[in-house]
């Protein structure tokens, strides 16, 4: 169904979405996980404020970025190839988790993160709900 449905609308526009929507959940994921571990932590007043505030930030800007990085290299190959298959998102799932993996300086999670979320995105993306 998005294949019809993003056909004509820019790589850019469909980046600038996703980015939002999945940033969002990401912010609310940091928000209800942050206070879980506030808690845990015993945190109480400005310090659990300020972890709180650190930990929806980075939920957010994590997931904004791997939406936004998978999004538009999806788009990307599929404009190029002139195909909506799987090889799309398995491409722009490794692209992605190579991104994020490498935040991590460590070669053997960058790999690790590129083959799960590569697998995990061409999984998802030929799923189709009944």
């Amino acid at each position: 169904m998005d294949t019809e449905l993003y056909h004509d609308v820019p790589c850019s526009s469909i980046a600038v979405e996703s980015i939002i929507s999945v940033g969002t959940g990401g912010l609310i994921w940091g928000l209800c996980s942050g206070s879980y571990d506030a808690k845990q932590k015993g945190l109480t007043g400005i310090s659990r404020a300020s972890f709180l505030a650190k930990t929806v930030g980075k939920y957010g800007f994590q997931c904004g970025l791997f939406a936004g990085i998978f999004s538009f290299t999806r788009c990307g190959i599929r404009r190029y190839r002139k195909k909506s298959d799987w090889v799309n998102a398995l491409v722009a799932g490794g692209v992605a988790g190579a991104a994020i993996g490498a935040g991590t300086r460590n070669w053997r999670q960058v790999a690790v993160m590129t083959a799960f979320l590569s697998g995990f995105c061409a999984i998802a993306d030929q799923s189709r709900a009944i």
